[in-house]
């Protein structure tokens, strides 16, 4: 059999497509299965090791899209498709699907699109309580297939070992060595409504930083807030003893794949509800989450228990969640109502808490009795 599978745009709806990619390996074992992505979250997959191709689909925004995406129709055309699954239901999604000829085709119900599928699944509109995993994972279950288990099924992203050296080079020559626990904290986000304010993320640098002088903390941003990380550590420094200054470092950029082998070596990731936090959630690295206009029970990272993750949130409030057009309140209190304490609480807990669980004890923190 030939599967194919459609999820294009976002890097963190891509990482949670990936329970389901294993689910449908053992279901079909001999089955060849490919994937269309755009470039963008093309390394979360590239690598999996049930996927038998990953097609890589222009950028929407790229000069000449329609022309690629003919040919790219027509190459799904020759590989003969016996089944293709829709994991998005977007428009571009949606047609590709339907263009590839697979005799059967799973997707969404949606207006004016579920004609596309031989066979179609409800989506309700309204935001739900529930994980985005298991949203993506209900285009199975005309397949027979069980619901999803973080404990045996987590999200999964694997190793690039030309990622993993290229970091291994620059955290050496930043002078970050085996003795220095790595904090990794990601300060942008491609929505503006899910970014934590610049001064919050100096604040929380500022504490982690005098904590522990030994830390490590490593700043990293997007192409869409491009400079932001440069611009935190400057301040952070600028307001830190000389002698703490060091525990600020600055390593460049990170594409995905070398963002995904830095976040390996750390002792901590901390990030908003982006791509970078579902990338973390790949990994065995404690997690501090910051939620705004999202809720955890839908965009957590989606691993086993044994796993550590913390999550930071304004907590209840009458307009989160939101569908993020627009501040209701215009404050945005549910970003600014997390604060660099909560957040450095809640990151203590999440190190000690791996400590405690690798050594069986308290871990010691340089500068403390």
């Amino acid at each position: 059999m030939n599967i194919l599978l459609v999820r294009l745009r976002l890097i963190g709806d891509v990482v949670f497509t990936t329970p389901a990619i294993r689910a449908l390996r053992r279901h079909y074992p001999d089955a060849h299965i490919a994937y269309v992505v755009e470039e963008e979250a093309a390394p979360v997959v590239r690598r999996n090791p049930h996927l038998d191709a990953v097609i890589v689909a222009t950028s929407p925004r790229a000069p000449g899209r329609l022309r690629a995406d003919v040919a790219l129709i027509r190459r799904l055309r020759r590989d003969h498709y016996d089944l293709a699954i829709d994991f998005h239901g977007g428009p571009r999604s949606s047609l590709i699907a339907w263009a590839s000829g697979a005799p059967r085709r799973i997707g969404y119900q949606i207006v004016g699109r579920s004609w596309m599928y031989t066979t179609v699944v409800p989506r309700p509109r309204a935001l739900r309580p529930r994980h985005s995993v298991e949203s993506q994972w209900d285009v199975l279950a005309p397949l027979g297939i069980a619901p999803p288990n973080p404990e045996t099924d987590p999200t999964e992203m694997a190793d690039d070992p030309d990622a993993c050296a290229s970091v291994a080079r620059r955290l050496e020559q930043a002078g970050v060595g085996d003795i220095n626990p790595i904090v990794v904290i990601h300060v942008s986000a491609g929505n503006p409504f899910r970014r934590w304010p610049a001064a919050s993320f100096v604040d929380l640098i500022c504490r982690l930083a005098s904590a522990d002088p030994s830390r490590r903390i490593i700043l990293t941003s997007g192409p869409s807030n491009a400079g932001a990380a440069a611009a935190i550590a400057q301040d952070a420094r600028a307001r830190l003893s000389p002698h703490l200054r060091d525990g600020v470092v600055q390593c460049g950029e990170f594409d995905l794949a070398e963002l995904r082998a830095l976040i390996g070596c750390a002792s901590l990731y901390i990030g908003g509800d982006s791509g970078p936090l579902h990338v973390a959630g790949t990994t065995s690295v404690p997690i501090v989450g910051l939620y705004g206009p999202t809720l955890p029970v839908r965009s957590q990272p989606y691993r086993g228990t044994s796993f550590i993750n913390e999550i930071a949130e304004a907590g209840a409030l009458p307009c989160r969640p939101c569908n993020q057009r627009t501040c209701e309140p215009g404050d945005f209190r549910c970003l600014t109502g997390i604060s660099a304490d909560t957040v450095a609480a809640a990151a203590e807990r999440a190190m000690n808490g791996r400590a405690i669980r690798e050594t069986g004890r308290q871990p010691v923190i340089p500068g403390r009795s």
